[in-house]
This record gives structure tokens, C-alpha cells and sequence, in this order.
């Protein structure tokens, strides 16, 4: 399965009809207990001796079929599903850190993300180091004797910088060293983070997987050892498991996958360059474009440049005209929807964060975070030149 196309991964990858009775689409498992036909049945799936299922929030065959497609599709060996995206985050981080332990980071990032890297740090003695994660040589620098994981997000959640994945990799391998990359924006349709080396990948299953803006959900693919691992911690213990219902809907949206992203790509390339044009833009962030500082990295590591575009306008006042004037696009906080999103930063998902952090991380007060849809080209630009102009 693993040779096969992309594309055809997308639709069939976690089939198993012979288990499912015939059923094309997996059938959802409403069910949070399953029964025994004896005692030592019962002992060898609860002690994993034997697979099955015994207790919904350790597995279920719905969201098992989910991780088996997510996996498949990320090149890896094993996935756990979570109820969300920062459930996953949470489970890669806490699954492999102590008290007293180092983490290196982006200082660019998103915002959730780092909101926990900071708690670690204030609660539980973690510490964090914040770099330009645009240079690979910067993890180096920062790592410390304690130093447990090199958190990775490429591209970067707002500004879509980008971190050469396999330089970091193979720094991290010689310090035993812990990668996980965050692999929201690209999907493993443009970029698969375990192929360049990257230990873990997470994702917010909330945006382009399940592709319809109705599911919250997370996936984490790694190794089968480390999944055993993770499972035994952060799943038995945390909670965060996918519901079933949610898991059949990710994997729906999963299916269309493939034919959605090729319009993400084209629409975002498009609306990029238009932006650059403009006489109100002060600056474009796409890794697509040529002038995009990191776009060699991109274009070594990434077979598309995803649909995500932030641009700078001169002001908060302007970034808040801007929003409050589209029509066909939709102010909203999520992204990776069929419909296009936007959103100003500064006043929505990175408020969190004091000012003069985000002035440090490069996000400024009139910073816009676009999540290009996969409506008709002309009409989304038609929508965001009325709205520039408006202002």
C-alpha cells in the first residue's frame, strides 16, 4: 500500500473490509466496553498480548482504522488518534520529559503550543529556549546537556517560516536528542516530516485532514515502539482519546485529501502573488515565492507550498478594517477548510502572547493570516481587493 500514489492512499489507506464485514466505509463503533468469550481471551488483549479492543479510551476499531490511514499516509509505522490537536501535542511532549528537563523551540510558533511550553516551564520546571528555528544551526547552539526534544513547525504558524527538517534531524540524532515536527500547515501531502529524519509528527486533525471545519481532532505518527509508549502514558493515563464519531468523519475528509490540497496549493500561489502587488501589502509571507527568505528549504523539503498566507498590513487598525471588511471570505479562527479564513493575529490567536514577544517573533500588529479555501480563484480575489481597498 505504502507504493502506491498519494492519491490513491488518501482513499483507501486503513480498508480492511473483511473485518468490517464488506462495509466500504468503516462502520463507526459506538461502543465503550467490549466482552470476552473467556478469562484468558479477556487477559491476553488487556495485558496487549493480543490485539483487540477491551475499553473505548485505549482503542476502538473506528479511530483504529484512522490511525492505520493517517499512518500510512505519513510514511510511518504507528499513529494514535487524540480527541485534538494539543491533546496530540501534549501527549509527544509529556510522554518524554521530567522535571528539570530542556526543550528548543521556534519563537514563531503556534501560540497554544508555545502557552504550554511556557506552563512546563512555570509549573513543572521544563524549560523552553526559543530560537529562530530558520537556521538549523540555532537548535545546536541552544541544546544543553538536558535538552530532551527539538520541537519543530514547518511552516510556522503565523509567519510560514520554514526549518530545513533534515538538518535538524541529524543534529538532533547526535545529541540523542527527541524530534517533533508539527506537520498542520503542509500536510503529508506537501511535506513528510519522518522521511527527512523527524523522530515524531503531530497534527491539529481539526484543519486540512479532516478538511470541513465540523471535527476537533489530533493524530501523532511515529514508530510502533513509541506508540506503545506514548499509549501507555499519555492515552491511558491523560485521557484525550478521538470519539468514533469523529474518527469516521477525519477519515471522510481524509479521502478527499489529495484533490483538496492541489487547490489549497494553486490558490494560495495565486493569491501570494496578487498580494505582492498591491500598494497597501507591506509584506507577503508564502514559501512558494522566490522572494520568501527560506524558499530553497521549502522547495528541497516540500512537494507543494500549502494554502496558508499571512501578509502585513501597516497597522492594527488596518489588519481590523481589512477582516471586518470581506464578504466571500469568512473571520474565523481555525483554517484548513474548504472555505477561506482570516484572521488578524495580533487580536486573535496570538493575543496570548505579550506584545513585545510577538514584535520579537516578527508577528506585528498588522499582521493577516489567511487560510485559502478551495473556492474559484477570481471571486477570492476579487473578494480580498474589494476589502484592501476599503481601507
Amino acid at each position: 500500500m505504502s507504493e502506491r500514489s498519494f492519491y490513491t492512499l488518501a482513499v483507501h489507506a486503513g480498508e480492511d473490509r473483511e473485518a468490517h464485514f464488506g462495509a466500504v466505509s468503516v462502520p463507526v463503533y459506538n461502543a465503550s466496553v467490549y466482552a470476552f468469550p473467556d478469562a484468558e481471551e479477556g487477559a491476553a488483549i488487556h495485558n496487549e498480548f493480543k490485539h483487540g479492543y477491551y475499553y473505548g479510551r485505549i482503542g476502538n476499531p473506528t479511530s483504529e482504522a484512522l490511525e492505520t490511514t493517517v499512518a500510512a499516509l505519513e510514511n510511518g509505522e504507528a499513529c494514535l488518534a487524540f480527541a485534538s490537536g494539543m491533546a496530540a501535542v501534549s501527549a509527544a511532549v509529556l510522554s518524554h520529559i521530567r522535571a528539570g528537563d530542556h526543550i528548543v523551540a521556534p519563537k514563531s510558533m503556534y501560540s497554544t503550543t508555545m502557552n504550554l511550553l511556557r506552563h512546563l516551564a512555570e509549573n513543572l520546571g521544563v524549560e523552553t529556549t526559543f530560537i529562530d528555528a530558520s537556521e538549523p544551526e540555532n537548535y545546536a547552539n541552544a541544546a544543553q546537556p538536558n535538552t530532551k526534544i527539538f520541537w519543530l513547525e514547518s511552516p510556522s504558524n503565523p509567519l510560514l517560516t520554514i526549518t530545513d527538517l533534515a538538518k535538524v534531524a541529524d543534529i538532533a540524532r547526535v545529541g540523542g536528542i527527541l524530534t517533533v515536527a508539527d506537520n498542520t500547515f503542509a500536510t503529508p501531502y506537501n511535506q513528510r516530516p519522518l522521511d527527512l529524519g523527524v523522530d515524531i509528527v503531530v497534527h491539529s486533525g481539526t484543519k486540512y485532514l479532516g478538511g470541513h471545519s465540523d471535527v476537533t481532532a489530533g493524530l501523532l505518527v511515529t514508530t510502533s515502539e513509541r506508540v506503545k509508549h506514548i499509549r501507555s502514558i499519555a492515552t491511558k493515563l491523560f485521557g484525550g482519546t478521538i470519539a468514533p464519531q469523529v474518527a469516521w468523519l477525519t477519515i471522510r475528509g481524509i479521502k478527499t485529501l489529495a484533490l483538496r490540497m492541489e487547490r489549497h496549493n494553486s490558490n494560495a500561489f495565486a493569491i501570494a502573488n496578487m498580494l505582492q502587488a498591491h500598494p497597501k501589502v507591506t509584506a507577503v509571507y508564502y514559501p512558494g515565492l522566490p522572494e520568501h527568505p527560506n524558499h530553497p528549504a521549502a522547495a528541497r523539503q516540500m512537494s507543494g507550498f500549502g494554502g496558508m498566507v499571512s501578509l502585513e498590513l501597516r497597522s492594527s487598525e488596518a489588519g481590523k478594517a481589512f477582516v471586518n471588511n470581506v464578504r466571500l471570505c469568512t473571520l474565523a479562527t481555525s483554517l484548513g477548510g474548504v472555505e477561506t479564513i482570516v484572521q488578524h493575529a495580533a487580536s486573535m490567536t496570538h493575543a496570548s502572547i505579550p506584545a513585545e514577544e510577538r514584535r520579537r517573533a516578527g508577528i506585528s500588529d498588522g499582521l493577516i493570516r489567511m487560510s485559502v479555501g478551495i473556492e474559484d480563484i477570481g471571486d477570492l480575489q476579487a473578494d480580498i481587493v474589494q476589502a484592501l481597498d476599503a481601507i
